[in-house]
């Protein structure tokens, strides 16, 4: 996955929200974190792992992708804001559930939100792409969606989203 391309992409739409909205000097990391909390829960209710009273099966793949590029988006816009955006990030192989991995997630944003470190952010940023893994995307499906939800976005921008 080429992140420096991505972390570009997200950065060229941050500062299209930042100028179109005036909130250049605007702290905006609480927001952006409940809007990654919230992403999370819209993604992982879309995948119904935790819905063990439901018959109904997980919604269609390309809605869970878009699901998770849309987590993403946030990710990468707190690596921006923390300047955590020269990184390598690792895709492991996680041994427990898709349900224990959500909540794992959680946990990540808390440390995350405790202490902004660098390295909170990279066991945030594995451990959710360790997730789209365990969730049956490639790296090539992730950047592909995340560019065209990018795109998306900035269309959003124009219209008044």
């Amino acid at each position: 996955m080429n992140f420096s391309k991505l972390f570009k992409l997200q950065e060229n739409l941050d500062n299209r929200i930042l100028q179109q909205r005036g909130l250049d000097n605007k702290s905006l990391t609480s927001k952006k974190i409940l809007a990654l909390q919230v992403e999370i829960a819209e993604l992982a209710n879309e995948t119904r792992c935790f819905k063990f009273w439901s018959d109904k099966g997980p919604s269609n793949k390309s809605i869970i992708l878009e699901e998770y590029v849309d987590c993403l988006h946030f990710i990468l816009t707190l690596g921006l804001e923390k300047q955590f955006n020269a990184i390598e990030v690792e895709i492991r192989d996680l041994q427990y559930d898709i349900t224990a991995q959500f909540l794992n997630l959680y946990v990540d944003i808390n440390d995350f939100i405790v202490s902004s470190s660098r390295d909170h952010y990279l066991t945030l940023f594995e451990d959710f792409l360790s997730l789209g893994k365990s969730l049956g995307f490639s790296i090539d499906e992730i950047e592909e969606a995340y560019i065209e939800k990018n795109s998306i976005n900035h269309k959003r921008q124009i219209e008044g989203y």
